[in-house]
């Protein structure tokens, strides 16, 4: 059934790059329409007095599980990027994102590591709480020969993957024992086999010297900020000037990292002033949680990731641009993360400005996804 023809009236609107006043947006079938609001029949009426319109948000960072994608939308949040999921859990979360009354996802399906490399004890660990057999939660796809990147790029493509991670960690960031990870000459290959076949590489990092390795291999984007070196360490400017040349993008997850050791410690002022620099370099910013079964929230952590990219020197339009235009730019999604005629209407209804204040984006009174509205939001 055709989705009601709605329309906004006086309603402000952040179309993703842009703050207006004043304007109507009308939604026919899954679009916004580029028709004149005053020559339409509207089934459906909303006045926007005093609210702003936002485009669905994007959270460039995720780990989808079952029921996260109902929970993500409830709170504005339109698509998920997916950054590690096992190929049964992928093709079932597809499946469910085939709906209208779930978040959308895009995902990097099995993300690339050595044997023992991260994120494989996390994954073992799953394997006894989660009700999925040990080989498809616990193992999964590794490598560690130069030589094999293009058949393991290939599996990825194969299995769905719309995008690769490469995971480069080697433990030393969080105090534990050393674990094995890819270096400079495998993440090489990697980034190389994915650019082949059309694949954009994002890298997981934590530390300064792993940083260092992503960027050497010529990777997109970075799946956090580096949180190791304090403010004004010298590594922490050669990397700012490095990202900003090199012009990858930078997935926030400052959240995460609020959510690993808490508000206002060593390491959570470490990564905000990283996301400074790197913001006042001009290296794009993309709000992401790192949301997963346990934490941040999927959906209600990627408004707490908002309020801390402001605390770290973003205004608030740079912020809901970092959550919407700016992770559909750079992972290709030119359907979406913009307010303007013929594309999805994934859109976020809130009262108050969140242009001036930021936490405003929680207050939601109204959610679209692909022009179906959803009948349940976080207040209700």
């Amino acid at each position: 059934m055709r989705p009601p023809r709605t329309l906004i009236r006086d309603v402000r609107v952040f179309d993703g790059f842009r703050t207006i006043p004043r304007a109507d947006v009308l939604i026919d079938g899954d679009r916004i329409s580029g028709s004149d609001s005053d020559a339409v029949r509207p089934d459906v009426e909303i006045d926007g007095t005093g609210r702003t319109l936002l485009p669905g948000l994007i959270d460039a960072h995720t780990h989808t599980f079952d029921g996260s994608l109902a929970h993500a939308l409830t709170y504005g949040v339109t698509t998920e990027l997916d950054m590690f999921c096992l190929p049964s859990n992928l093709a079932r979360q597809r499946k469910l994102a085939e709906r209208d009354d779930v978040a959308d996802l895009r995902s990097a399906g099995v993300l690339a590591t050595t044997p023992g490399g991260h994120p494989t004890a996390v994954m073992t660990a799953m394997a006894a709480t989660m009700d999925e057999p040990d080989d498809a939660v616990g193992r999964f796809d590794t490598i560690e020969d130069p030589a094999r990147a293009g058949e393991f790029v290939a599996a990825r493509l194969a299995e769905g993957s719309d995008y690769l991670k490469i995971v480069i960690d080697d433990g030393s960031s969080s105090g534990t024992s050393p674990t094995p990870t890819i270096g400079r000459e495998l993440a090489t290959a990697l980034v190389d086999a994915a650019r082949a076949v059309g694949l954009r590489t994002v890298a997981h990092v934590a530390a300064s010297t792993d940083t260092a390795i992503a960027l050497d291999a010529g990777v997109d984007g970075l799946a956090h900020v580096w949180s190791d070196k304090v403010p004004g360490h010298p590594d922490n400017a050669e990397l700012v000037h490095r990202a900003a040349t090199q012009g990858v993008f930078v997935i926030s997850t400052l959240i995460y990292v609020e959510s690993l050791v808490g508000a206002d410690t060593p390491r959570s002022t470490n990564a905000a002033y990283v996301a400074k620099a790197l913001h006042r370099a001009g290296v794009p910013l993309l709000a992401g949680t790192d949301a997963n079964p346990y934490a941040p929230l999927h959906g209600d952590g990627l408004h707490r990731e908002l309020e801390l990219l402001t605390r770290a020197g973003l205004t608030p339009p740079q912020a809901l641009a970092a959550t919407t235009s700016a992770p559909a730019r750079h992972f290709g999604l030119s359907d979406r993360g913009r307010i303007a005629p013929g594309l999805r209407a994934d859109l976020v209804l809130v009262e108050g400005d969140p242009t001036q204040d930021i936490t405003a984006t929680r207050e939601i009174a109204a959610i679209w996804r692909r022009g179906e509205r959803l009948s349940r939001t976080p207040m209700g």
